[in-house]
Order: structure tokens, then sequence, then C-alpha cells
């Protein structure tokens, strides 16, 4: 029988709550259910609460009785406060999180380079916020437990699964004892250790690099701004890296790269933890100042993927799917996104909105991004870590010119986690007038945000399924536009129309956003009435039109939803 960890993890600012757990006796009778996802970390939670959102039912099962041990995940993007926002956690983090846009990277006691991620006025979230990840985690939690389409079984590890023609049956282990589950489609969001991938043989594709790093986690006391601090080729740890990040709660992560030869049982002696810790805060300018650990760990870079995410019945997402190095925030940050690309898909085939070869599209949108990714994410390892003496030789040159050459500072950017744009998405509209447009996001992109008053913004109305947004300064919709729209819905389609520009409510739209000094429609590259976006419900843009008409919105719509040949 599964005997999960039972007393409140260790830390010195977060207390844990132990849940209880589900146990089959509560339930004799197990009937088939539409969805059961496998980990109930940052992935798998916003997974449940994006279906649940869809009104898709869910069993969300997680091996343990709490939350995630240690801070692991603490920066998050702008791209995943969006997703969260959807989700309803982005008010909490934001209240509770730092947010920062600029990092430094230093090199023998000279900063060589400051990088400054881009904000305006139309962003309503910070490039970066930290926040360490069991509040988030906490936070989603909550969310879940709020949710009356949601069941969270604490203390279910997944032991079996067998893969059927239109079904998945998962075995799983509880305190009482095991019990059979089945699902008509399995989400495996059960981290790096999958062991679903593991039951299903399925191996990963690409390079692990040898270097490791020590995370450490310690409370001290430290006057220094909320920006990423990077230095390389330190007087105490030749030839390798450190960075520091601030955390809430007077915590401060220190992350350095160890000697080649030294064992992860080594580096985490307390005596070796100590030593490194003291001699960075004495390389800053702070020896002697008091601290005490919270955390620590062992990783190594990996840059590895699936081939494809769709197995039959099971899909996966975040680190079960790919694991990404963790220079530029692209585990979590990268994870959201698998799981806001999947669950609505998943939702409309679950719904019978769109045939199941629309989940072929979720694979290669986001097989297509941990491919690029790795490729940006090697690059950054490779400077960080390098895998051989000439790529060592090359970053020593670099740090060296830095010195003296200003143009030579750009080299150190970490190619931070982005949100991918599916330029070659095969629900992108083929018949639109998408390179035509001068201005805004293109194909696969997701929108760019407006802010529309005090605390109102354009991604605070956008999301939930289909939206049109329709630029036009007349009195109503066009009619034939209306009957789209209408025969959409009545085909169980959410589609909402956003009318921009009309300083009135535009008849035949759902919400009517002012545009009096035409900035939206400046950033969206709109030059007359009666052009148009058609964003997915992940709110990605699939097609775009300088001239709407009824035949191309309702053309765009089959192609979004996979039913060509239906």
């Amino acid at each position: 029988m599964h005997q999960p960890h039972a007393e409140p993890r260790r830390s010195i600012y977060y207390d844990y709550k132990v849940f209880k757990p589900w146990l089959p006796s509560a339930a004799p009778a197990q009937e088939r259910k539409k969805v059961v996802i496998v980990g109930a970390g940052p992935i798998g939670l916003v997974a449940a609460l994006e279906l649940a959102r869809y009104g898709v039912p869910c069993v969300l099962l997680e091996s343990e009785l709490q939350v995630s041990e240690g801070s692991r995940a603490i920066v998050f993007t702008r791209r995943s406060m969006e997703i969260l926002q959807q989700v309803g956690v982005d008010r909490r983090i934001s209240e509770n999180g730092l947010p920062w846009r600029f990092g430094n990277s230093y090199y023998r006691g000279q900063r060589v380079f400051r990088m400054e991620a881009p904000h305006d006025a139309d962003d309503r979230f910070f490039p970066m916020i930290n926040l360490q990840q069991q509040y988030l985690e906490e936070y989603l939690v909550d969310a879940v437990l709020a949710s009356p389409l949601i069941q969270l079984r604490w203390g279910n590890r997944v032991t079996r699964v067998d893969h059927n023609d239109g079904f998945a049956r998962v075995e799983v282990d509880t305190p009482e004892g095991p019990y059979l589950l089945e699902t008509d489609w399995l989400v495996a969001s059960d981290g790096a250790r999958s062991g679903v991938r593991s039951m299903m043989d399925l191996k990963l594709e690409g390079a692990s690099y040898e270097g490791r790093f020590v995370i450490a986690d310690i409370r001290i006391d430290l006057p220094l701004p909320t920006e990423r601090q990077a230095f390389f080729d330190p007087v105490w740890n030749p030839g390798n890296t450190i960075l520091m990040h601030r955390e809430p709660h007077g915590i401060w992560r220190v992350d350095y790269q160890l000697p080649a030869d030294e064992s992860p049982e080594d580096a985490l002696k307390p005596e070796s933890l100590k030593a490194r810790i003291d001699a960075q805060l004495a390389m800053i300018g702070h020896a002697g100042t008091p601290w005490e650990m919270d955390w620590c760990s062992v990783y190594s870079a990996r840059a590895l993927t699936l081939p494809d995410y769709v197995h039959g019945r099971v899909l996966f997402t975040g680190d079960a799917a790919h694991m990404l190095p963790i220079f530029g925030v692209r585990g979590a940050n990268t994870g959201w996104q698998d799981a806001q690309c999947m669950a609505w898909r998943l939702a409309f085939v679950v719904k019978g909105l769109a045939p199941e070869r629309l989940l072929a599209s979720y694979s290669q949108e986001r097989v297509g991004a941990a491919r690029e990714i790795i490729d940006e994410a090697s690059k950054s390892t490779r400077f960080m870590t390098p895998p051989t003496r000439g790529f060592r030789l090359l970053r020593d040159a670099v740090l060296s010119l830095s010195l003296s050459e200003p143009f030579v500072g750009p080299l150190y950017h970490w190619r931070t986690s982005r949100p991918h744009e599916y330029t070659h998405s095969a629900l992108n509209s083929a018949g639109d007038d998408n390179l035509l447009f001068k201005a805004g996001p293109g194909h696969g992109a997701p929108p760019q945000n407006i802010r529309l008053g005090a605390d109102d913004y354009l991604l605070d109305h956008l999301g939930g399924g289909f939206d049109l947004l329709y630029f036009t300064e007349g009195p109503a919709i066009p009619d034939a536009l209306r009957q789209v729209v209408a025969d959409t819905r009545a085909n169980g389609v959410p589609l909402r129309v956003v009318a921009v520009g009309a300083a009135q409510p535009v008849a035949g739209a759902d919400l009517t956003l002012a545009d009096v000094d035409g900035h939206f429609r400046q950033r969206y590259g709109v030059l007359a009435g009666g052009a148009a976006y058609l964003l997915r419900p992940d709110q990605h843009v699939c097609a775009r039109w300088m001239s709407l008409d009824a035949r191309r919105l309702q053309a765009a719509l089959k192609t979004a939803l996979a039913r060509e040949g239906a």
C-alpha cells in the first residue's frame, strides 16, 4: 500500500498543510471518468482549472499529501501571469510576489551587461515576478478545491497504465490499497521523472549536459534590489557561474555551478554549502552577514523532449513531456503554455465540438515550441557551462573582451522564456490577410494587451472561447457576420464578439471598447473599419483580416476546429 509522507515538510518560512488522503472506500463504484490528470504540480493544477473553465470535469491524482518541497520554480513571466489570470490566481501572486525587469551580469567585479526587459503602459503584469512554488501551488490548490468540477485525490499514486482503444485504465495505489480507474482521456503531468512516461516506455530525445548546479535557499537580509544577478568566473569558483535571486519572506536563491569531479552528495554536505555561500557573500561585499539555510538541491541541465505529446488517449504536458534547462526560467513557464494549449482542445473534443484530430495540432505546436526552446536554451547552457575546451575558450574570450568592449555585453543575455508563436500551426487560416498587416500580433501569436482604464485591460475580457475582435465605428456588426456567429453558437462553440472603436455600444457585439485616440487600432495595425482578428480559446491569433466577410470567418472557424474534410 502506498504510504505518502504524512509529516509537514520543514521550512523556516512556509507552513506546510498535510491533506487527508482520498481512499477508494469513499467511492466503491468507480465509473469511467471523462479526464484523469496524473500529478497535481503547477502544470496539472492549471490543466484541471483550464478544463473546468470549459465545463469539463476531471479527477486529479496526486501521490503526495502536500504541496512541493522547496521553492523550486520561483520566476514567472508576464505570459505565465496572463495564463494564471485565466484561472483566477494572478491577484494573489501579484500581492505576494516580487516583480522585476532587470538582470545584471558581472565578470571580475565589473558589471559587463545589464538586461532590461520591455515593459510599457499596456502591460498589466511585469516581465517577471518572483514567488516560491509552494505559495503558487497553494493558490492553485485553493482554486481547485473551490471548483465543483475537479476532484483532487491526495495520496493516490498511479502504478500501472493500460492503453486501450477509446479509453485508458490506470491502477492507483492508496494508503487503503489499490483500485482501478478508467478514463476517456489521461493527462500525464507527473513531472520530469514521469511514471506514466516510463510505464508506456516512451523515450525523450535531446541532450543532457554534464554541469551540475546547487540550488540553495537562504534567509538573509541583503540590501540588494529584486534583479537577477549573474557572476561569471568568480574568484572562489573559477571557470563557473553563480546566479542570485531575491524571493519573498527574506529568502535569497543562490545557484552555483559545481566542479566536474564533485558528487551531489558531497556538494550538499553542510560544511560544503557553508563554505560556498560564505565565499559568495564575501565576494559581493557582505562577508559575515548571518544567514540560515531553508532548502537545497542539485540539478543538471537537460534539453530533452518527447517527439509526440499525444499517444492514443494519453496526453503529456510539462516536464513529463520535456525537460528544459532552467536558464531563462523555462520550466513551469513552458509547462503552463502546454496546459493552456492542450486544455481547450481536449475540452472541445470531450464535448463533441471538434474531432479528435484537433489534438494532433497540440502536439505539433508544443513539440515545435520545445525544440525551439531547446535550441535557444542550449546556447545559454553552453555559455553558462561550456561542455568542451573549445566552448570554454570561446566563452572566456567573450568574458575578457566584455571588460573593454560594450558591444559584447548582449552576448550575456540569457534568452529568457517567451510566449511561443505558432506561426506554422495547422489551425491558422490560409485565406486571411495576415501578410498584409504591418503591425499587431500575427499568426499563432498571443494578443498584445491594451490598457483600457485604471484597472482594466484587454486580456481581462478575453479567453474561454473564440474571440472575434471586430474594428468598427458603425452602429452594428454586419448581418452576415452576425449569422455566422449565431450558427457557431448554435453548434455549441463559444464565440464572443468584441467591437473596437465605436463610442457607443455596437449592436451584435457582446462588448464594445471605445478607441478614441486610435491607440488600439495602431497597436493592432488596423487601417480601416471592417478589419478583424480571430483568437482561439487560448488567446492565440488564428486569423486576421483587413476586411472580414462571412465566408472568410466561417472558413477560419472550420480550420481552427480541425473540421476540414469532416
